[in-house]
């Protein structure tokens, strides 16, 4: 660290939500449109490398980095396949500078509760690979911090080796001198305007000897950041290899549960893990206090009346007789959801099907001032996930759509952040 400063390498960047949850505003390139009070820096952090990439690669498909460039300026983030990308740094083809903090949303789809149990490869996926030039980057650059998000389910991935996924990352990063602490945070727990549950993965590399205990439930970044109930019980102990081989090849073998919990964590290869309940007594923010005014609304993210009964059935408890493609018959069963979405409690999940006219019960649908019944619009899918609305300017409305339902909760890394300075910065 140089100066005081923490220098960051943000991996799969998306359009920036881990870099402005802890740089805030300062590196935005017009500041005009945001109210750049609410994003103050979470310390003293500075993003000074960037990589996103949206497969198949094509021009057409780089809206998310095209977002990043606008905001943080241009050449603020490489747009090229992070293989590629240390491949060619590791030929000397190109530079990458060293950095004190690595953050990143790794790809998660192939962990994702929304693929049916068949198509949910794990760390084999087409994407869920991408977890080892992670590992790869880390590495190179040794950085003393890191800060990651993916989906929960990555805690008891594959079905048929409970929790491996997990054990093989826990173990790349103890071979590599990390300390880790994680935590499944849903955000409505916190008082954030969106009921969206994700792991958070915090390392320290070379971080002094402590008592897994007292890190997990009262000491530690997470436990600071995102307090918990008194806990019920100490929690499980388990030792994860350090040769992340043997970890895919024996851990989870045999458990028809795994092993990861909610919180936990590892240091030396030990892991505590344990089932917490969030201690919140806050303010919570609800989906009205986002919404915008239907004077503001475009006519065609409001629902004809024709096609209300549409909608609503899709939010209705079904059962439909489905044949699999081996011509096993099954009941697929959906269960109700609430019509319309509250607007008195926090948002459901953004997904990046959230775009389009379309009925689907994966969209959000609300009773605006007029009594009107419409999606909502990006303005506010972009304040859902804390970001300043209109942040997602500049692209198709379907998009902005993707981005978000692809993007964190700029809160949760916030909060992170300045508890992680707090601590290792002070």
């Amino acid at each position: 660290m140089s100066d005081g400063v923490v220098t960051i390498a943000e991996l799969f960047a998306g359009v920036g939500g881990f870099r402005l949850a802890l740089d805030g505003m300062s590196d935005v390139t017009d500041k005009s449109s945001f109210d750049s009070e609410k994003f103050e820096p979470a310390g003293p952090f500075k993003t000074i490398w960037a990589n996103q990439w949206e497969p198949p690669g094509t021009r057409a498909r780089q809206f998310a980095w095209q977002c990043y460039e606008r905001h943080f300026g241009e050449g603020s983030c490489v747009n090229q396949d992070i293989k590629q990308t240390l491949d060619d740094y590791e030929a000397g083809k190109t530079e990458i500078p060293d950095v004190d903090m690595v953050v990143g949303g790794f790809p998660c789809q192939d962990y994702s509760v929304a693929k049916p149990l068949s198509k949910a490869n794990g760390i084999e996926g087409k994407k869920g690979v991408l977890w080892w030039q992670v590992y790869r980057f880390l590495q190179l650059k040794k950085p003393k911090f890191l800060m990651l998000e993916n989906v929960d389910r990555l805690l008891k991935s594959p079905v048929s080796q409970r929790g491996r996924d997990f054990a093989v990352i826990l173990s790349c990063l103890a071979r590599e001198g990390y300390s880790v602490e994680w935590r499944v945070i849903n955000a409505a727990d916190y008082g954030m305007p969106q009921r969206r549950r994700r792991i958070y993965i915090v390392g320290i590399r070379d971080d002094a000897l402590y008592d897994l205990r007292n890190r997990l439930f009262v000491s530690g970044v997470m436990a600071k950041a995102f307090p918990i109930m008194e806990p019920l019980t100490f929690g499980e102990l388990r030792a994860i290899p350090k040769d992340p081989y043997i970890a895919s090849r024996d851990f989870g073998v045999g458990d028809k549960v795994s092993f990861f919990q909610n919180a936990g964590v590892m240091q030396d290869g030990i892991c505590l893990t344990a089932k917490v309940e969030p201690s919140y007594d806050g303010k919570y923010e609800h989906l009205r206090d986002l919404v915008v005014d239907d004077a503001e609304v475009p006519e065609e993210f409001f629902i004809p009346k024709e096609k209300l009964k549409e909608w609503e059935f899709t939010r209705q408890a079904k059962k439909i007789p489905r044949t699999s493609r081996t011509g096993y018959q099954y009941m697929y069963s959906e269960g109700a959801m609430e019509w319309p979405d509250s607007l008195d409690k926090a948002a459901r999940t953004i997904l990046t099907a959230e775009g389009g006219r379309g009925a689907s019960r994966m969209k959000h649908a609300i009773q605006g001032s007029s009594g009107r019944y419409r999606r909502l619009v990006p303005d506010e899918l972009d304040a859902i996930q804390m970001f300043p609305k209109g942040w997602t300017k500049g692209m198709s409305d379907g998009h902005r759509a993707f981005c978000m339902g692809n993007a964190l909760v700029v809160g949760i890394p916030h909060k992170l952040g300045q508890v992680l300075a707090s601590m290792y910065l002070d």
